[in-house]
């Protein structure tokens, strides 16, 4: 009985370990490239302005446009960590640390001003880091999602599904 309770978590993370080995949107069928990051002028939409991706989990659409005036980063350019975490973040878990899929203050007001509890912040592992280190992805209810490097002083819109 005790077994099947891991089930979930292991399937989980065998789904992360291909998104991963495959680039991630390439395994859904999408375009993986490899860009320099903030070059949102070079950045292709699919058709309707969402991704082929059915076994995303999201209210928003794949690749909707930024919602601020940040600079963007591509999905393909985060850490490999980072993507990693996008990936749980769309499964819905399980999450390494119990800080992540907390609120996110924001308040150091780098993000578009939004009520208390719009966002969630989550851990981007550091390598080589004892702690949790400075990398965090925080999502709004809007379906949008940002990449701090240097734990909350800069932030870029994520370009999902490129």
């Amino acid at each position: 009985m005790r077994n099947r309770s891991i089930v979930p978590l292991l399937i989980t993370t065998l789904v992360v370990l291909a998104m991963v080995a495959f680039g991630g949107a390439g395994l859904l069928g999408g375009q993986t490239e490899t860009t320099t990051p903030g070059t949102a002028s070079s950045q292709a939409s699919t058709p309707g302005g969402t991704a082929a991706s059915g076994a995303a989990k999201q209210s928003a659409p794949h690749r909707a446009a930024n919602p601020s005036s940040l600079p963007e980063i591509r999905e393909s350019a985060l850490p490999l960590e980072g993507r990693r975490v996008l990936a749980l973040i769309r499964a819905g878990g399980p999450y390494q640390y119990s800080q992540d899929d907390q609120v996110f203050g924001n308040f150091e007001r780098v993000l578009p001003a939004k009520d208390r509890g719009y966002y969630r912040e989550y851990t981007v592992p550091t390598p080589g880091e004892a702690d949790r280190g400075a990398r965090r992805i925080v999502t709004g209810n809007g379906g949008e999602k940002y990449y701090t490097g240097d734990h909350y002083s800069t932030f870029k819109y994520i370009a999902e599904g490129s």
